[in-house]
């Protein structure tokens, strides 16, 4: 069972198109998902959990929500 990490969540433009980057806190990995809604947060959010290079099942979150 993993822990809760939070992490940056920022819009950037990726391609020449409007993207969400999620940073883990705790080793700066990133993760890219097109668009700029929360189903794009949530879907960096996984995708970090899916592609762990440390290969940790953490539970992953905005550092900004409550």
């Amino acid at each position: 069972m993993g822990k809760r990490v939070e992490c940056e969540i920022e819009q950037i433009t990726e391609q020449g198109r409007p993207a969400i980057q999620a940073t883990c806190s705790q080793c700066e990995h990133t993760v890219t998902s097109f668009g700029t809604t929360e189903r794009s947060v949530n879907r960096c959010l996984a995708l970090m959990r899916e592609q762990c290079p440390e290969g940790e099942e953490n539970y992953y979150v905005d550092e900004n929500s409550g």
